[in-house]
């Protein structure tokens, strides 16, 4: 039994790895896997011995309004920047990259004059150049701006050149002809926009474009040879660290948050400098630019150049490219774990963890494992990214946690009294034959709640409360057991599963407990069966209580938790999940259009060409933003006996979405009597036309449940 149990729980393990990888793989576990980085980056964040290397001078919200009040409207005349490259000079700056592209000359020539008159005097200016594959005019390097001499030596060529781009955005001559290197800003963000990564440098016509922080380290350099590898990227033969992805980028090892690099307002710079000029002690020390890097960027909310980061939404774009430079200079760029290494944890984990669950007796040691193993794939990654790699700790996640589960559920469903349990825990939902396929497959049933797509059906008597009232009780009972009796047959005859009975309301699904490739089918052939006997019956219902009964559905299919839920004591094989509140809500909507049966958008995708469907409408249901297209369903010779109804409701239904509501409402009225959806769309109408609409979505928004 114990060799039995190791060997079921190294199936699961082996199961859940393989499920995990491949969802690993395709790059679907990243919704999880990013925010998890992000919490490791904002924990562990820390200042290196480089940092203090980084100056950073930001043009943000407070020098903008201290510019104002010397008439400087936005954009600044370019002349004003020349007293920041003036300062930095003075102070002993390495290098000065500007965050900025200038491509479009100034309104006066002598601004620009002024501006790269500065930069020619600054040694190691490093102007920004956008290069990608879809912005920028330029296809060619102008020969008017020099090349970088950027080479290299050796190189490692990728199987996809992630690095070439076909484009770029020069700046203005003054800019481009007077700086050490041109350094581009492009970087590619995640999925979800945030940037982790950034590409050390890029190909455009043949040269070699660093990005800024890369071109801020080799304007400092006299040699500017590079080197490739596929695990190291090397600059004037100094081996570093630095991993790239398929994307050719590299992971950011960020600092902390933003100025964590010593930061000064661009205004103070401008007035220490022209105070030196007058002979005046200046607001700030030129010495703190001494042997810096200096970076200069917007970071006013209005400019634009906010990115968001693991540490913030609104992290400066420079700040990134300041931090890519920082993990130059310290060599320790974070590194992708290796894939092979980090499917071997995960397989020990979901092993050891299966296996411990199976060998457990009792529901205290099942918590222990759970304890102890569901935090190790966070304890592991944060141990990874000490070192300096990114653990993927959503992956080892998804792995861990479904083979513990399904572990456990493996020890419920193999030991016990099987078929009696089976037997006796769905004899109230489902037919005998569907029961007995149960006992002879166990293997089909998962006991315990899972995530499965149901078709969901509602069902109620119009106006029924008005009917009981005038019976007795046991007139109201037989009346009630004959009425559900004969709707239970019909959805037990098409495989359904009967959820439960409130008063006169029949609630049911399909695909649970077993699986049903036509669930959405065998569900709207109830519903159609359903009401054609009621019609059969509704004569004898005359004769008994002199009255007819009317029946409303609503069907829909979506994922839903479905399983037994309850007490020990008690418990019901039910579903939990917002596709069941839809459907409970296309019953009522039948009151608004006077129709019988109701299916939503989700289940008519799932129908064959054995019924045929009517779009009533969309609407927007109570507790639900997104809207949803609602259908009518029938059989197909109805369809064909009702077909010029059904056709002058289509067009009728067209124009009114196009807030044409008096063509609509000809249309609609003229077939009003033979179809009650069009009667109520005729009332609309006129509505609409009363108080036509500020603005027209053709969406009907219900006020009721």
């Amino acid at each position: 039994m114990t060799r039995q149990r190791l060997v079921q729980a190294l199936a699961v393990g082996t199961a859940c790895t393989l499920i995990a990888t491949a969802l690993w793989h395709y790059n679907l576990l990243e919704r999880w896997e990013n925010p998890l980085w992000d919490m490791e980056v904002r924990y562990f964040a820390k200042r290196a011995t480089t940092t203090d290397q980084i100056r950073l001078i930001f043009l943000d919200q407070d020098s903008l309004d201290w510019g104002k009040k010397l008439g400087w409207e936005w954009p600044w005349p370019r002349e004003v920047y020349a007293p920041v490259l003036d300062f930095c000079r003075r102070g002993g700056a390495k290098t000065v990259s500007f965050d900025v592209i200038y491509s479009e000359p100034s309104e006066r020539i002598d601004q620009d004059a002024a501006l790269g008159e500065a930069i020619r005097k600054t040694p190691g200016f490093v102007g920004t150049i956008f290069v990608g594959n879809e912005t920028g005019s330029a296809t060619n390097w102008p020969v008017s701006i020099p090349r970088s001499g950027i080479r290299f030596k050796d190189h490692y060529p990728p199987k996809n050149n992630p690095f070439k781009m076909s484009r770029a955005m020069f700046p203005i001559p003054e800019v481009a002809t007077n700086a050490a290197i041109l350094g581009t800003v492009f970087g590619n963000p995640d999925a979800d926009g945030i940037y982790r990564r950034l590409r050390p440098f890029s190909l455009f016509d043949g040269q070699v474009v660093p990005s800024l922080g890369l071109g801020a380290y080799l304007a400092a350099s006299t040699n500017r040879s590079l080197y490739l590898r596929k695990d190291w990227f090397g600059i004037n033969r100094r081996h570093i660290q630095m991993h790239l992805d398929p994307n050719g980028q590299a992971i950011l090892r960020y600092r902390g948050e933003s100025q964590t690099h010593k930061t000064i307002n661009i205004s103070g710079v401008i007035e220490s400098e022209l105070l030196i000029r007058e002979g005046k002690p200046p607001l700030i020390d030129p010495a703190i630019f001494k042997d810096t890097y200096v970076f200069m960027g917007f970071t006013a909310p209005g400019l634009k150049d906010l990115r968001p980061s693991p540490l913030d939404s609104t992290y400066p774009g420079v700040e990134v490219h300041a931090t890519f430079l920082d993990n130059l200079l310290a060599g320790d760029f974070m590194r992708d774990a290796s894939g092979w290494c980090s499917i071997l944890l995960a397989f020990l984990l979901a092993c050891a963890g299966a296996a411990a669950i199976r060998m457990g007796r009792r529901i205290w040691q099942n918590i222990l494992v759970f304890v102890l193993l569901v935090p190790l794939p966070f304890l592991l990654g944060s141990l990874a990214y000490a070192y300096g790699f990114w653990l993927p700790t959503a992956f080892l996640l998804t792995t861990t946690i479904p083979a513990l589960t399904g572990a456990l559920i493996l020890n419920y469903a193999t030991e016990g009294k099987q078929k009696r349990f089976i037997k006796g825990a769905f004899r109230q939902y489902l037919s005998p034959v569907v029961i007995e396929e149960l006992v002879q497959h166990p293997e089909r049933l998962k006991l315990g709640g899972e995530l499965r797509e149901l078709s969901i059906f509602f069902s109620d008597i119009r106006g029924f409360t008005g009917i009981s009232e005038g019976l007795s009780p046991e007139e109201l009972t037989a009346l009630l057991n004959d009425y559900l009796t004969a709707m239970t047959d019909i959805v037990y005859e098409h495989g359904g599963t009967v959820d439960k009975y409130e008063g006169d309301a029949i609630i049911a699904f399909w695909n649970a407990p077993l699986a049903q490739k036509d669930h959405a089918v065998l569900a709207v052939h109830t519903a159609l069966e359903c009401q054609a006997k009621l019609k059969t019956l509704n004569p004898e219902f005359q004769q008994r209580i002199g009255a007819e009964l009317h029946q409303r559905i609503g069907l829909n299919t979506g994922p839903v938790v479905v399983g037994n839920m309850g007490s020990r004591q008690r418990f019901n094989y039910t579903f939990l999940g917002d596709a069941g509140n839809l459907a409970a809500r296309l019953e009522g909507i039948n009151k608004q259009f006077g129709t019988s049966c109701l299916i939503s958008q989700n289940t008519r995708k799932q129908l064959g060409d054995t019924i045929v469907v009517r779009e009533i409408a969309r609407v927007q249901v109570v507790g639900r933003k997104e809207p949803v297209t609602i259908y009518e369903p029938m059989f197909p010779p109805e369809a064909e006996a009702r077909r010029d109804v059904l056709d002058t409701f289509a067009q009728a239904l067209a124009l009114y979405r196009e807030g044409k509501f008096d063509e609509a409402l000809v249309l609609f009225v003229s077939i009003e009597p033979q179809d009650a959806p069009a009667a109520a769309y005729a009332r609309r109408c006129r509505e609409l036309k009363t108080t036509p609409p500020e603005t027209w979505t053709g969406v009907w928004i219900m006020t009721e449940k």
